[in-house]
This record gives C-alpha cells, structure tokens and sequence, in this order.
C-alpha cells in the first residue's frame, strides 16, 4: 500500500443501543491502530451506556444489560479513545454511523473531534462498481474474510482491516490512492447514495427530493443554492434526529430547476401535497381546512363555518382565520369570544337555551346582548374589532394571473398555484384547468408579496 494512501489509519467499529446518535448511546467501541510503519495494535472495551439495551439489540449483539453494568462509562474512556484516534484518518463501514456517534458522544465530554473519513461501503462502490451490494455480509463472502465476532466491535473492526489488506490483490495501488484520496475530499454522503449524483447538482434556485427504498419519497426542500443546500444535510454534526434518519435512509436525489426563490417555493408545497414525503411536516395538503364567514342574520352577525369546497372560499371577503378541522375552528372562536366577552349564541357557536340568556351572561363573561342588555349594533361592533385581525385577504384579482420571475411565469387563480411555463410560451395550458382548491401555503407565501411584485404581475385570461 503507498505511503501517501495510508500515513495513520485507525479501522473503528461501534456497537450501541440502537440508531439515533443523539438518543442512542455506545455499548462497545472496537478500533484497530494501524501506523506507518506497519505496526497494528487492537483494542476493544465494553461502554455502560447509562441506559437499557433494547432486547433486540441484546440478541443481536450478545451484548446485555449485565455485561456493561460494570463497564466504564463513555466519559472515562473518552481520552484514551479520543487519543487512539488522533491524528488518524478514520475508517468504518457506513462510517456515518460510527463517526456520528462518536461525535456526539466526545462533544458530551468537551472533547473536539473532526477526523479525516473514509467509509468502507463507499469504497468497496468505488473499486467493485460491478457488485450490487456492499454491506459488511457481502463483503466478507466476497473477498472470504475469516470471521471472529460478527456485530460486535472488534470483530468487525477485524473485517474491515482484512477488507482493506485484500484491496491490493485486485487494484494496482495508484488505483486505490486515486480512490481513497477522492472519497477523502468529497463531503462525507450516506453510504447508500451514489455520490456522482452530486457532481450534477448546479448551484442555482431549484426544489430537492430525496428518495428512500424502493424508491419512495422522504423529503422534499427548497433551496437558492441547490448543491450547498443538499451538502448540508449530509455534513451537519447530526443534532437533530431527523437529519440523522433522513442521511441514513437517502438512496436517490433529485432535483428541478427554479427561476428563482418564489419558484422553488411553489414548486416545494405542490410537491410535498402530492408526493407527501415522510419526512415533511409543515407544508399539509389542504383537505380540512376552514374559516369562519361571517353574515348577518335579523340585524345580529352570526358566524358559519365554510371550507375548501366552497366555491368562494379565497374570495369572499367575510372569511376569517384558517384552521385544520372544525374542532379546532370551534375552539379558537370560542376563547376569542370568551376574552372580548362576546355571545356565544348569538354567534351561533353554541345552541340557544329556549329564548333564554345565555349562560355566560349570568356569570358576566357576555355583555348581555342575549338578555338584551347590550344593544344589538354594539356587539356587532365588537365582533368586527375582536376578529380584524384574522380576516383572510380575498383573492385580489378577477381571474388568474401570472407572476414573471427570469424566464418563467407562475400562474395562481384564487390562491391556488397552477403550475409553471417558459414566459414565451401560452399560460392558457394551465388556466384550462378551471378553478382549483383554496391552497393555504400559496396564500401564505403570496399574501404579503403580490403588492409589492408590480408589473411582475400580469392579468391572464381564464
């Protein structure tokens, strides 16, 4: 093996409580010490995790909860680890994994840590493009390594140093020093994704998608840089769960370029409505949501829900707030009508009681419109004031529009985006479609902009 391939190696291997590196913690850490003059040294400790090994964990590993009770904890093998480690670069297979947790567990101990990191798994794509799979399994039948301990620290850690000692019997070594040396400098992907994807991925405005097994969407974002965006999610230091679940399960990626920023933002809401990726929580389809129309009935303003199949709904001008179910609705009107001592009969929020006053009337929380001790015309007042603040802006135009950004034209009609065409080509394709559903995310991302976008905005016809 070159010099310049391998100065200091150390081939790391953990066992842990299970795959969350900021929940989950280390049961067992393996690392074989390889210098540059050939020497080798192993060594291998039990972690107490300070929590319960899952019973599947137990049986998978042969590590149990009576085996570690009286191991050292992490914080005291910090340094000796921490040390073994130094100045090495470091190698595992779904070195993610490993080097995340570890991560996690030195910033516990005050401890740096920000290795050079070589994954195995990606090593055996780049030199063995003609085998389909490459975890730790298919890699010893293949190359016949000889097993001590399978799923357990050292034992693996073994595997992977044989691995990496086989590689001479098949790559002249330019060819692996060539491979190492670039997985080295790439940023640190998943294992599962082929990282000549991203030598694809243009720095412009655009919408990502990131694909699981058997194809299946985990999350879809916006970005105004498409590659440094994407980039992050896979060299964050994994604080959050979700990262780590997302850079674990990503297998594919893809992406659509946008003329800019509003673009990719209204691309990314269509896409997570209809694709509904697992992973994305905060752009909801549009289903159940409803607001309050307000209409008056023999002089006293009463409140009725209206939803999305409404066809007025986005253009009555009467509608106020937006919630995700009826229950919800209720609830807020009500605590907004107890805090400006509003009737919440004559709202219609609730029954009437026989002709009789409301309840909240005899206990001073109504003003008594219901009993007839406040005038009619002054609680309409007062609802109009207690609501202002929620009324929904109706659609401000007569038909659909289009919206220039470079050279494309978004088409919206009644808060709902249509879709996207080149600005030379006919938007009729899009607005042929008729009206679509109220779409709170459009309206969110919109409201506010459309008055200041100018001439960017321009009238279509239906």
């Amino acid at each position: 093996m070159p010099k310049s391939v391998s100065p200091r190696l150390a081939f790391v291997d953990l066992e842990t409580t299970g795959g969350t590196a900021t929940t989950d913690r280390i049961t067992e850490v393996g690392i074989i010490e390889v210098d540059e003059d050939g020497q080798v040294r192993q060594w291998s400790s039990l972690v107490n995790p300070e929590m319960p090994i899952p019973p599947f964990i137990q049986s998978l590993t042969g590590i149990s909860n009576q085996m570690v009770a009286d191991a050292p904890t992490f914080a005291e093998l910090a340094d000796d680890i921490h040390a073994r480690l130094a100045d090495r670069i470091f190698i595992a297979h779904n070195a993610r994994f490993d080097h995340g947790f570890l991560k996690n567990e030195f910033r516990r101990t005050g401890h740096e840590f920000r290795p050079p990191v070589l994954c195995t798994v990606r090593l055996s794509r780049k030199l063995f493009p003609g085998f389909a799979r490459h975890n730790l399994d298919s890699i010893v039948e293949r190359h016949r390594l000889e097993v001590t301990q399978r799923h357990r620290a050292l034992g693996d850690a073994q595997l992977i140093w044989q691995f990496w000692q086989k590689l001479p019997e098949s790559h002249a070594p330019e060819a692996i020093e060539e491979a190492v040396s670039r997985l080295l400098t790439r940023p640190t992907l998943p294992s599962r994704l082929d990282a000549l994807q991203m030598d694809s991925v243009p720095s412009s405005h655009g919408v990502y998608l990131f694909y699981g097994e058997n194809d299946l969407p985990l999350y879809i974002g916006k970005a105004n840089n498409l590659r440094r965006r994407i980039l992050s999610h896979f060299s964050t230091d994994h604080a959050l769960p979700k990262e780590l679940a997302i850079s674990q399960q990503v297998e594919r990626i893809d992406w659509l370029h946008a003329s800019g920023e509003l673009g990719a933002l209204l691309r990314e809401a269509a896409l997570v409505k209809k694709l509904k990726p697992a992973h994305n929580v905060k752009l909801r389809a549009n289903e159940e949501i409803c607001s309050w129309r307000l209409i008056e009935r023999n002089g006293s303003l009463r409140l009725a829900l209206a939803n999305t199949n409404d066809l007025f709904f986005g253009h009555d001008p009467a509608l106020y707030g937006l919630y995700t179910s009826k229950r919800k609705a209720t609830d807020a009107m009500k605590s907004i009508a107890d805090a400006h001592k509003l009737c919440h009969v004559t709202l219609g929020l609730e029954k009437p009681r026989g002709g009789k006053a409301c309840f909240a009337s005899q206990v001073k929380k109504c003003l008594g419109v219901c009993a007839g001790r406040e005038p009619v015309e002054e609680h309409n007042a007062r609802v109009r004031e207690a609501l202002d603040g929620l009324r929904l802006q109706p659609w401000p135009y007569a038909g659909p529009v289009g919206i220039s950004e470079g050279d494309n034209l978004h088409v919206v009609d009644g808060w709902a985006y249509l879709g996207t065409v080149h600005i030379q080509d006919d938007p009729a394709i899009l607005t042929r479609r008729g009206q679509q559903p109220f779409d709170r995310d459009v309206y969110q991302l919109l409201n506010k902009k459309l008055a200041g976008l100018g001439n960017r905005v321009r009238m279509l016809v239906p």
